[in-house]
Protein backbone atom coordinates (compact mmCIF):
# COMPACT_ATOMS: atom_id res chain seq x y z
CA UNK A 1 0.00 0.00 0.00
CA UNK A 2 1.16 3.67 -1.29
CA UNK A 3 0.48 7.01 -0.05
CA UNK A 4 0.93 9.68 -1.75
CA UNK A 5 3.44 12.44 -0.61
CA UNK A 6 5.39 11.97 2.17
CA UNK A 7 5.05 8.59 2.91
CA UNK A 8 5.95 5.55 2.64
CA UNK A 9 3.45 2.22 3.57
CA UNK A 10 3.97 -1.30 4.15
CA UNK A 11 1.22 -3.29 4.98
CA UNK A 12 2.26 -6.75 6.60
CA UNK A 13 0.44 -10.24 6.74
CA UNK A 14 0.45 -12.54 9.72
CA UNK A 15 2.25 -14.81 8.34
CA UNK A 16 5.37 -12.34 7.64
CA UNK A 17 5.32 -11.19 10.86
CA UNK A 18 4.82 -14.55 12.54
CA UNK A 19 8.13 -15.31 10.60
CA UNK A 20 10.18 -12.29 12.32
CA UNK A 21 8.96 -13.57 15.73
CA UNK A 22 10.47 -16.36 18.07
CA UNK A 23 7.52 -18.07 19.27
CA UNK A 24 8.07 -21.77 20.96
CA UNK A 25 6.22 -24.42 19.10
CA UNK A 26 3.37 -24.84 22.13
CA UNK A 27 2.67 -21.28 22.05
CA UNK A 28 1.93 -21.62 18.29
CA UNK A 29 -0.18 -24.77 18.84
CA UNK A 30 -1.68 -23.08 21.61
CA UNK A 31 -2.43 -20.08 19.55
CA UNK A 32 -3.93 -22.36 16.65
CA UNK A 33 -6.16 -24.47 18.64
CA UNK A 34 -8.22 -20.99 19.66
CA UNK A 35 -11.79 -21.54 19.81
CA UNK A 36 -13.31 -20.27 16.01
CA UNK A 37 -15.10 -16.95 16.39
CA UNK A 38 -17.25 -14.73 14.82
CA UNK A 39 -15.65 -11.88 13.30
CA UNK A 40 -15.33 -8.82 15.01
CA UNK A 41 -16.74 -5.89 13.02
CA UNK A 42 -19.40 -3.31 14.02
CA UNK A 43 -22.74 -2.96 11.86
CA UNK A 44 -22.97 0.77 11.44
CA UNK A 45 -26.15 0.40 9.15
CA UNK A 46 -28.81 -0.98 11.92
CA UNK A 47 -29.03 2.38 13.53
CA UNK A 48 -27.75 3.66 17.14
CA UNK A 49 -24.77 0.90 17.83
CA UNK A 50 -23.05 0.67 21.45
CA UNK A 51 -19.63 1.59 21.35
CA UNK A 52 -17.18 -1.27 21.19
CA UNK A 53 -14.57 -1.22 24.27
CA UNK A 54 -11.41 -0.86 22.55
CA UNK A 55 -7.49 -0.57 24.03
CA UNK A 56 -5.53 1.39 22.41
CA UNK A 57 -1.96 1.09 23.92
CA UNK A 58 0.37 3.80 23.61
CA UNK A 59 3.02 3.44 20.81
CA UNK A 60 6.39 2.66 21.92
CA UNK A 61 9.68 4.68 20.92
CA UNK A 62 13.23 3.63 20.41
CA UNK A 63 14.31 7.02 22.39
CA UNK A 64 12.70 10.26 24.23
CA UNK A 65 11.32 12.08 20.83
CA UNK A 66 9.89 9.01 19.43
CA UNK A 67 8.06 7.82 22.73
CA UNK A 68 6.53 11.14 22.73
CA UNK A 69 5.09 11.00 19.15
CA UNK A 70 4.03 7.22 20.26
CA UNK A 71 2.18 8.60 23.23
CA UNK A 72 0.67 11.45 21.22
CA UNK A 73 -0.50 9.46 18.51
CA UNK A 74 -2.30 6.92 20.63
CA UNK A 75 -4.09 9.69 21.96
CA UNK A 76 -5.21 10.88 18.47
CA UNK A 77 -5.93 7.92 17.81
CA UNK A 78 -8.35 7.09 20.61
CA UNK A 79 -9.94 10.57 20.37
CA UNK A 80 -11.09 9.88 16.37
CA UNK A 81 -12.73 6.58 17.72
CA UNK A 82 -14.41 8.06 20.28
CA UNK A 83 -15.65 10.74 18.75
CA UNK A 84 -17.31 8.42 15.76
CA UNK A 85 -19.15 7.31 18.32
CA UNK A 86 -18.82 3.63 17.51
CA UNK A 87 -15.81 3.43 19.75
CA UNK A 88 -15.52 3.41 23.21
CA UNK A 89 -11.43 3.44 24.26
CA UNK A 90 -10.77 1.83 27.75
CA UNK A 91 -8.99 4.01 30.16
CA UNK A 92 -5.67 3.51 30.14
CA UNK A 93 -5.55 3.30 33.64
CA UNK A 94 -6.96 -0.16 33.79
CA UNK A 95 -4.32 -1.51 31.69
CA UNK A 96 -2.58 -4.67 32.79
CA UNK A 97 -0.06 -5.09 30.20
CA UNK A 98 2.14 -2.10 29.48
CA UNK A 99 4.41 -1.56 26.46
CA UNK A 100 3.09 -4.20 24.06
CA UNK A 101 5.86 -5.10 21.62
CA UNK A 102 5.53 -5.72 18.10
CA UNK A 103 7.73 -8.69 18.58
CA UNK A 104 5.48 -10.87 20.30
CA UNK A 105 2.14 -11.58 21.04
CA UNK A 106 0.07 -9.57 23.28
CA UNK A 107 -1.35 -11.12 26.55
CA UNK A 108 -4.97 -11.68 25.04
CA UNK A 109 -5.80 -12.98 28.47
CA UNK A 110 -4.37 -8.99 30.39
CA UNK A 111 -6.79 -7.42 28.26
CA UNK A 112 -9.94 -9.92 28.16
CA UNK A 113 -9.65 -9.20 32.10
CA UNK A 114 -10.47 -5.23 30.88
CA UNK A 115 -13.45 -6.34 28.27
CA UNK A 116 -11.08 -5.03 25.51
CA UNK A 117 -13.10 -6.87 22.44
CA UNK A 118 -9.68 -4.90 20.07
CA UNK A 119 -6.47 -3.96 21.46
CA UNK A 120 -4.42 -1.44 19.06
CA UNK A 121 -0.51 -1.09 19.57
CA UNK A 122 2.28 0.13 17.78
CA UNK A 123 5.74 1.72 18.16
CA UNK A 124 7.90 4.68 16.59
CA UNK A 125 10.91 5.03 15.52
CA UNK A 126 13.32 7.40 13.90
CA UNK A 127 15.69 6.02 10.83
CA UNK A 128 19.02 7.23 9.72
CA UNK A 129 18.11 9.35 7.74
CA UNK A 130 16.06 11.04 9.86
CA UNK A 131 12.52 10.27 8.70
CA UNK A 132 10.25 8.74 11.37
CA UNK A 133 8.80 4.88 11.03
CA UNK A 134 5.46 4.35 12.58
CA UNK A 135 4.32 0.68 12.48
CA UNK A 136 0.40 -0.87 14.29
CA UNK A 137 -1.06 -4.05 15.23
CA UNK A 138 -4.79 -4.25 15.65
CA UNK A 139 -6.50 -7.49 17.22
CA UNK A 140 -9.46 -9.16 17.65
CA UNK A 141 -8.82 -10.00 21.48
CA UNK A 142 -11.18 -12.68 22.15
CA UNK A 143 -9.96 -14.13 18.13
CA UNK A 144 -6.53 -13.67 19.36
CA UNK A 145 -6.04 -13.09 15.49
CA UNK A 146 -4.75 -9.99 13.90
CA UNK A 147 -6.69 -7.84 11.83
CA UNK A 148 -4.67 -5.50 10.70
CA UNK A 149 -0.83 -4.12 10.56
CA UNK A 150 0.80 -1.88 8.63
CA UNK A 151 4.04 0.70 8.61
CA UNK A 152 4.92 4.47 7.56
CA UNK A 153 7.79 6.10 7.00
CA UNK A 154 7.42 10.12 6.78
CA UNK A 155 8.69 13.20 8.17
CA UNK A 156 8.24 13.47 12.01
CA UNK A 157 6.43 16.69 11.73
CA UNK A 158 3.69 14.31 9.90
CA UNK A 159 2.80 12.32 12.85
CA UNK A 160 -0.64 13.88 13.49
CA UNK A 161 -1.28 12.86 10.19
CA UNK A 162 -0.12 9.48 10.61
CA UNK A 163 -2.51 9.13 13.70
CA UNK A 164 -5.86 9.90 11.70
CA UNK A 165 -4.39 7.63 8.45
CA UNK A 166 -4.56 4.49 11.05
CA UNK A 167 -7.78 6.40 12.48
CA UNK A 168 -8.94 5.10 9.32
CA UNK A 169 -7.37 1.64 8.44
CA UNK A 170 -9.40 0.83 11.73
CA UNK A 171 -12.63 2.16 11.38
CA UNK A 172 -12.35 0.69 7.76
CA UNK A 173 -11.64 -2.92 8.94
CA UNK A 174 -13.72 -3.15 12.03
CA UNK A 175 -17.24 -1.22 9.94
CA UNK A 176 -16.35 -2.18 6.10
CA UNK A 177 -16.79 1.42 5.62
CA UNK A 178 -14.07 3.51 4.71
CA UNK A 179 -12.84 6.18 7.14
CA UNK A 180 -12.93 9.88 7.37
CA UNK A 181 -10.47 10.68 9.62
CA UNK A 182 -7.77 12.10 7.49
CA UNK A 183 -9.59 15.02 6.17
CA UNK A 184 -9.93 18.99 6.44
CA UNK A 185 -12.52 21.06 7.42
CA UNK A 186 -12.90 24.36 5.61
CA UNK A 187 -15.76 27.53 7.20
CA UNK A 188 -15.93 30.86 7.45
CA UNK A 189 -14.43 31.88 10.91
CA UNK A 190 -17.08 34.88 12.29
CA UNK A 191 -15.49 37.67 15.00
CA UNK A 192 -16.37 41.05 15.71
CA UNK A 193 -19.97 42.92 16.38
CA UNK A 194 -23.24 41.76 14.99
CA UNK A 195 -23.32 44.73 12.57
CA UNK A 196 -19.56 44.66 11.80
CA UNK A 197 -19.28 41.38 11.11
CA UNK A 198 -15.58 40.26 9.95
CA UNK A 199 -15.44 36.97 8.00
CA UNK A 200 -12.70 34.70 6.81
CA UNK A 201 -11.57 31.89 5.22
CA UNK A 202 -10.39 29.46 7.48
CA UNK A 203 -8.91 25.25 7.78
CA UNK A 204 -8.21 22.84 10.10
CA UNK A 205 -8.45 19.10 10.39
CA UNK A 206 -11.34 17.69 10.53
CA UNK A 207 -10.60 17.05 14.40
CA UNK A 208 -9.86 20.58 14.87
CA UNK A 209 -6.31 20.35 14.59
CA UNK A 210 -3.79 22.44 12.40
CA UNK A 211 -5.91 25.26 12.93
CA UNK A 212 -5.36 28.27 10.14
CA UNK A 213 -6.98 31.57 8.53
CA UNK A 214 -6.49 31.55 4.55
CA UNK A 215 -7.75 35.11 4.43
CA UNK A 216 -7.31 38.69 6.00
CA UNK A 217 -10.54 39.34 6.74
CA UNK A 218 -10.71 42.64 4.40
CA UNK A 219 -13.08 41.46 2.30
CA UNK A 220 -16.49 39.54 3.31
CA UNK A 221 -16.23 35.87 2.20
CA UNK A 222 -18.78 33.14 2.00
CA UNK A 223 -19.82 29.49 1.45
CA UNK A 224 -16.51 27.69 0.43
CA UNK A 225 -16.85 24.52 -1.60
CA UNK A 226 -14.02 21.91 -1.81
CA UNK A 227 -13.29 19.83 -4.88
CA UNK A 228 -14.12 16.07 -5.00
CA UNK A 229 -11.11 15.87 -6.91
CA UNK A 230 -7.80 18.15 -5.30
CA UNK A 231 -7.35 20.09 -2.49
CA UNK A 232 -9.30 23.34 -4.06
CA UNK A 233 -11.74 25.02 -2.55
CA UNK A 234 -14.04 27.66 -4.39
CA UNK A 235 -15.44 30.66 -2.37
CA UNK A 236 -17.43 34.32 -2.61
CA UNK A 237 -15.95 37.38 -1.58
CA UNK A 238 -17.57 40.60 -2.11
CA UNK A 239 -14.64 42.44 -3.87
CA UNK A 240 -15.87 46.36 -3.67
CA UNK A 241 -18.90 45.00 -2.70
CA UNK A 242 -19.51 43.01 -5.73
CA UNK A 243 -19.51 39.28 -5.41
CA UNK A 244 -16.40 37.55 -6.96
CA UNK A 245 -15.42 33.55 -7.16
CA UNK A 246 -12.38 32.40 -6.71
CA UNK A 247 -10.39 29.34 -6.59
CA UNK A 248 -8.05 28.22 -3.56
CA UNK A 249 -4.88 25.73 -4.32
CA UNK A 250 -4.87 24.98 -0.46
CA UNK A 251 -1.66 22.89 -1.22
CA UNK A 252 0.31 25.56 -3.05
CA UNK A 253 -1.11 28.82 -1.68
CA UNK A 254 -2.64 30.06 -5.25
CA UNK A 255 -5.56 31.84 -5.45
CA UNK A 256 -6.91 32.51 -9.17
CA UNK A 257 -10.43 34.57 -10.12
CA UNK A 258 -13.24 32.19 -11.58
CA UNK A 259 -15.09 35.37 -12.45
CA UNK A 260 -17.20 38.77 -11.26
CA UNK A 261 -20.93 37.19 -10.88
CA UNK A 262 -23.39 39.54 -9.67
CA UNK A 263 -26.34 38.18 -8.22
CA UNK A 264 -24.66 35.57 -7.15
CA UNK A 265 -25.46 34.86 -3.33
CA UNK A 266 -23.99 31.38 -2.33
CA UNK A 267 -20.42 29.82 -4.50
CA UNK A 268 -20.24 27.49 -6.84
CA UNK A 269 -19.97 23.67 -6.07
CA UNK A 270 -17.52 21.61 -8.25
CA UNK A 271 -18.94 18.56 -10.51
CA UNK A 272 -17.47 15.04 -9.25
CA UNK A 273 -14.56 14.99 -12.04
CA UNK A 274 -13.90 18.50 -10.88
CA UNK A 275 -13.83 19.82 -14.27
CA UNK A 276 -17.25 22.38 -13.76
CA UNK A 277 -18.47 24.43 -11.20
CA UNK A 278 -22.20 24.70 -11.13
CA UNK A 279 -23.88 27.88 -9.70
CA UNK A 280 -27.42 29.68 -9.44
CA UNK A 281 -27.26 33.28 -10.93
CA UNK A 282 -29.56 36.37 -10.58
CA UNK A 283 -30.03 37.80 -13.88
CA UNK A 284 -32.84 40.51 -15.34
CA UNK A 285 -34.83 39.13 -11.59
CA UNK A 286 -34.96 35.63 -12.56
CA UNK A 287 -32.46 32.97 -11.03
CA UNK A 288 -31.31 30.59 -12.33
CA UNK A 289 -28.54 27.26 -12.56
CA UNK A 290 -25.56 27.62 -14.49
CA UNK A 291 -22.60 25.56 -15.14
CA UNK A 292 -18.87 26.64 -16.21
CA UNK A 293 -16.78 24.49 -17.68
CA UNK A 294 -13.41 25.47 -15.96
CA UNK A 295 -11.23 24.83 -18.69
CA UNK A 296 -12.91 26.76 -21.57
CA UNK A 297 -14.92 29.59 -19.13
CA UNK A 298 -17.81 28.68 -21.03
CA UNK A 299 -21.56 29.10 -18.89
CA UNK A 300 -24.47 26.91 -19.85
CA UNK A 301 -27.74 27.82 -18.12
CA UNK A 302 -29.56 24.49 -17.16
CA UNK A 303 -33.08 26.10 -15.91
CA UNK A 304 -35.48 28.38 -17.15
CA UNK A 305 -38.00 29.39 -15.50
CA UNK A 306 -40.05 32.72 -13.68
CA UNK A 307 -39.14 30.96 -9.73
CA UNK A 308 -35.97 31.20 -7.84
CA UNK A 309 -33.90 27.90 -8.30
CA UNK A 310 -30.72 28.38 -5.97
CA UNK A 311 -28.42 25.79 -4.16
CA UNK A 312 -27.22 23.44 -6.79
CA UNK A 313 -25.19 20.06 -6.12
CA UNK A 314 -24.33 17.15 -8.41
CA UNK A 315 -24.97 13.55 -7.51
CA UNK A 316 -21.67 11.74 -7.47
CA UNK A 317 -21.66 10.04 -11.10
CA UNK A 318 -22.55 13.40 -12.37
CA UNK A 319 -25.77 12.23 -13.65
CA UNK A 320 -28.34 14.29 -12.06
CA UNK A 321 -28.75 17.72 -10.05
CA UNK A 322 -30.28 18.37 -7.02
CA UNK A 323 -31.49 21.92 -6.39
CA UNK A 324 -33.93 24.13 -4.55
CA UNK A 325 -36.84 25.99 -6.25
CA UNK A 326 -39.72 27.56 -5.30
CA UNK A 327 -41.56 27.02 -8.04
CA UNK A 328 -44.42 24.69 -6.65
CA UNK A 329 -45.33 28.08 -4.39
CA UNK A 330 -42.79 27.08 -1.40
CA UNK A 331 -39.46 26.57 -1.15
CA UNK A 332 -38.76 22.53 -1.72
CA UNK A 333 -36.29 20.25 -3.06
CA UNK A 334 -36.20 18.96 -6.70
CA UNK A 335 -33.81 16.36 -8.61
CA UNK A 336 -33.04 17.00 -12.37
CA UNK A 337 -30.58 15.61 -15.51
CA UNK A 338 -27.58 16.68 -15.54
CA UNK A 339 -28.65 18.51 -18.64
CA UNK A 340 -31.38 20.19 -17.00
CA UNK A 341 -33.79 17.82 -18.23
CA UNK A 342 -36.51 15.62 -16.59
CA UNK A 343 -37.41 18.02 -13.27
CA UNK A 344 -39.04 16.46 -10.71
CA UNK A 345 -40.10 17.84 -6.58
CA UNK A 346 -38.83 14.94 -4.25
CA UNK A 347 -39.63 16.85 -0.83
CA UNK A 348 -43.69 16.92 0.27
CA UNK A 349 -43.11 16.95 4.03
CA UNK A 350 -44.39 20.26 5.96
CA UNK A 351 -42.68 23.52 6.06
CA UNK A 352 -40.01 24.63 3.35
CA UNK A 353 -36.39 22.60 2.39
CA UNK A 354 -33.04 24.38 1.54
CA UNK A 355 -29.29 23.69 1.06
CA UNK A 356 -29.57 19.87 -0.80
CA UNK A 357 -26.50 17.93 -0.84
CA UNK A 358 -25.71 14.78 -2.12
CA UNK A 359 -24.01 12.15 -0.70
CA UNK A 360 -21.02 10.83 -1.94
CA UNK A 361 -22.76 7.17 -1.40
CA UNK A 362 -25.17 8.37 -3.97
CA UNK A 363 -27.73 7.07 -1.48
CA UNK A 364 -29.22 10.33 0.46
CA UNK A 365 -29.45 13.79 0.28
CA UNK A 366 -29.05 16.11 2.97
CA UNK A 367 -30.79 19.18 3.84
CA UNK A 368 -32.10 22.17 5.69
CA UNK A 369 -35.65 22.33 6.75
CA UNK A 370 -37.07 25.17 8.31
CA UNK A 371 -40.97 24.33 10.53
CA UNK A 372 -42.74 26.74 12.54
CA UNK A 373 -39.38 29.20 13.01
CA UNK A 374 -37.49 25.72 13.82
CA UNK A 375 -34.75 24.26 11.75
CA UNK A 376 -33.71 21.31 11.30
CA UNK A 377 -30.93 19.06 9.38
CA UNK A 378 -32.50 16.21 8.05
CA UNK A 379 -31.79 13.25 5.10
CA UNK A 380 -34.08 11.70 2.28
CA UNK A 381 -33.69 9.16 -0.26
CA UNK A 382 -32.77 10.85 -3.81
CA UNK A 383 -36.71 9.73 -5.05
CA UNK A 384 -37.87 11.47 -1.45
CA UNK A 385 -38.73 8.68 0.44
CA UNK A 386 -37.26 7.65 3.46
CA UNK A 387 -36.88 11.30 5.06
CA UNK A 388 -35.66 11.26 8.62
CA UNK A 389 -34.73 14.83 10.76
CA UNK A 390 -31.39 14.17 12.42
CA UNK A 391 -30.45 17.42 14.32
CA UNK A 392 -32.54 20.62 15.38
CA UNK A 393 -32.13 23.93 16.49
CA UNK A 394 -32.59 27.88 17.11
CA UNK A 395 -30.96 27.80 13.61
CA UNK A 396 -29.05 24.65 12.36
CA UNK A 397 -27.63 24.82 8.55
CA UNK A 398 -25.40 23.97 5.71
CA UNK A 399 -24.83 20.05 6.18
CA UNK A 400 -21.81 18.71 4.38
CA UNK A 401 -20.62 15.32 3.87
CA UNK A 402 -17.89 13.10 5.24
CA UNK A 403 -16.37 11.64 2.06
CA UNK A 404 -17.65 8.55 3.72
CA UNK A 405 -21.40 9.59 3.45
CA UNK A 406 -21.98 8.39 6.96
CA UNK A 407 -21.14 11.59 8.95
CA UNK A 408 -22.25 15.22 8.58
CA UNK A 409 -21.08 18.49 10.20
CA UNK A 410 -23.40 21.88 9.99
CA UNK A 411 -23.05 25.20 11.71
CA UNK A 412 -25.84 25.88 14.63
CA UNK A 413 -26.16 29.83 15.71
CA UNK A 414 -27.35 29.87 19.36
CA UNK A 415 -29.92 32.88 20.48
CA UNK A 416 -28.85 36.20 21.32
CA UNK A 417 -29.69 37.22 25.06
CA UNK A 418 -32.21 39.59 26.41
CA UNK A 419 -29.64 42.61 26.10
CA UNK A 420 -28.84 41.66 22.52
CA UNK A 421 -25.78 39.85 22.91
CA UNK A 422 -25.10 36.41 21.93
CA UNK A 423 -25.87 34.47 18.84
CA UNK A 424 -22.82 32.10 18.67
CA UNK A 425 -22.23 30.01 15.92
CA UNK A 426 -20.29 26.50 16.42
CA UNK A 427 -19.51 23.79 14.44
CA UNK A 428 -21.03 20.39 14.86
CA UNK A 429 -21.20 16.81 13.54
CA UNK A 430 -23.58 14.10 13.52
CA UNK A 431 -23.66 10.62 12.24
CA UNK A 432 -26.89 9.15 10.31
CA UNK A 433 -28.13 7.56 13.31
CA UNK A 434 -29.13 11.06 14.72
CA UNK A 435 -27.45 10.26 18.22
CA UNK A 436 -24.16 11.42 18.12
CA UNK A 437 -24.40 14.86 17.84
CA UNK A 438 -20.14 16.74 18.69
CA UNK A 439 -19.29 20.15 18.52
CA UNK A 440 -16.26 21.09 17.01
CA UNK A 441 -14.26 23.38 18.90
CA UNK A 442 -12.86 26.58 16.48
CA UNK A 443 -11.17 29.52 18.20
CA UNK A 444 -13.68 31.85 17.12
CA UNK A 445 -17.90 31.82 15.65
CA UNK A 446 -18.07 28.87 13.35
CA UNK A 447 -20.24 28.67 10.09
CA UNK A 448 -20.55 27.42 6.48
CA UNK A 449 -18.79 24.35 6.74
CA UNK A 450 -17.16 21.91 3.97
CA UNK A 451 -15.77 19.02 4.04
CA UNK A 452 -12.51 18.01 2.10
CA UNK A 453 -11.69 14.61 0.40
CA UNK A 454 -9.61 11.92 2.22
CA UNK A 455 -6.51 13.69 1.34
CA UNK A 456 -4.42 12.20 -1.31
Amino acid sequence: MTFAGPFRAIEFTTAALLCRWIIPALLLLLFAASPVRAELRIDITQGKVDPLPVAVSEFTGNNAESAQIGRDIAAVIAANLERSGLFAPINSAAFIQRNVSLSALPRFGDWRLINAQALIHGAVSFEASGAVKVEFRLWDVFAEQQMVANAYTTVPANWRRVAHIISDAIYQRMTGESGYFDTRVVYIAESGPPDRRTKRLAIMDQDGANHRFLTDGKDLVLTPRFSPTLQEITYLAYYNDKPRVYIFNIETGQQEVLGDFPGMTFAPRFSPDGNRVIMSLARNGITDIYTMDLATRRVRRLTDSPSIDTSPTFAPDGGQITFNSDRGGSQQIYVMDANGDNVQRISFGKGRYATPVWSPRGDLIAFTKIVGGQFYIGVMRPDGTGERLLAQGYLVESPTWAPNGRVLIYFKQFPSDSSGRGGKTKLYSIDLTGYNEREIVTPVDASDPAWSPLIP
